[in-house]
């Protein structure tokens, strides 16, 4: 994938078949408008490209309510880029940007990426105060030059794809249901940082990985993970329980995520994880977070934890 920071740094010749949109999570719905872009693409030897934003648009349409988001911009070009789309524009947010008329940007996207056709949901709207909707922009691609091509929303058990409904369920700690709309388990990603050690004492020492802010965790529990390390020489993928939360039972002060990895090191690698990088995707929630009587207590729990995921990893395929 060939990537920009500004869609403005871009100047393609096209023809390329454009989607557009925050994408936060990079969901069902949001891969749908991007392979139905790629088809459309085969088609007339064109390319794809995908535009987001950052920061997140409600950073300064709403700045007294931050949002955590489920992917960082860099992962949902990651992600794009694995559905074969060719070009990715993280494009800056700005009070500039949402002066744009529908009219100006469609004209920005023309002039920078060649666009040909834009792929959208059927809600989709675009420029100042929303005025790009998808009968003006249909207005716009008969003037213009470039076609509207409408993707219906994606369901599962009855339930739309959509950021937001993603976002509820990690904040509940559902994470299958998440894993659903997505169409993969939620991960989040970071180095492993150095901890107080307290898992060694406890016969289960964890991985302590510093997320980056404005990621959101799902809620605060113990979870059946599949733990990622990639090394120069190959990938690792490890049954894993990772907990969320504060440790309340050793009156823990942050919040953290601490994954133990089962049966780790394998005879390649050390049992020093420290600067790694570890992806952590969550597969089923075992438990909301307890405070335990004691350390004895909180150990038994601990090694109870452990046999469930072993017992929920035994049935995966």
């Amino acid at each position: 994938m060939h990537t920009f920071t500004d869609l403005r740094q871009a100047n393609l010749a096209g023809p390329t078949y454009v989607t557009l949109g925050n994408f936060d999570g990079l969901h069902l719905g949001h891969q749908a408008l991007l392979i139905r872009a790629r088809e459309l693409a085969a088609a007339s030897s064109a390319q794809t490209a995908i535009v987001t934003f950052n920061p997140h648009p409600f950073a300064i349409l709403r700045p007294g309510q931050p949002l955590l988001t489920l992917t960082t911009p860099n992962e949902r070009l990651m992600l794009a880029a694995a559905l074969g789309v060719d070009i990715g524009v993280v494009h800056p947010f700005t009070l500039e940007t949402t002066q744009l008329s529908a009219r100006a940007f469609v004209e920005l996207l023309q002039a920078h990426l060649g666009m040909a056709g834009l792929v959208v949901g059927p809600d989709f709207a675009l420029g100042r105060n929303r005025s790009g909707d998808i009968p003006t922009l249909r207005t716009l691609g008969g003037e213009l030059g470039f076609t509207v091509d409408i993707v219906e929303p994606i369901e599962r058990a009855g339930i739309p794809a959509r950021s937001s409904t993603i976002r509820d369920l990690l904040v509940e700690g559902a994470v299958e249901g998440a894993a659903a709309l997505l169409g993969r388990p939620y991960n989040v990603t970071g180095d492993v940082a150095r901890g107080d050690q307290r898992g060694r004492l406890l016969g289960s020492p964890t991985a302590n990985i510093a997320v980056a802010a404005g990621k959101l965790l799902p809620a605060n529990g113990v979870y059946a993970t599949l733990t990622r390390l990639c090394t120069p020489a190959r990938a690792w993928a490890f049954a894993s329980v990772t907990n969320v939360g504060v440790r309340p039972t050793v009156d823990g002060q942050h919040h953290r995520v601490e994954a133990h990895l089962l049966d780790f090191p394998p005879a390649e690698l050390p049992d020093n994880l420290y600067g790694q990088i570890l992806s952590v995707e969550f597969i089923a929630r075992l438990r909301g977070e307890k405070r335990f009587d004691s350390l004895d207590a909180l150990s038994a729990q601990i090694q109870h934890d452990i046999l469930q995921a072993r017992h929920i990893f035994a049935d995966l395929p």
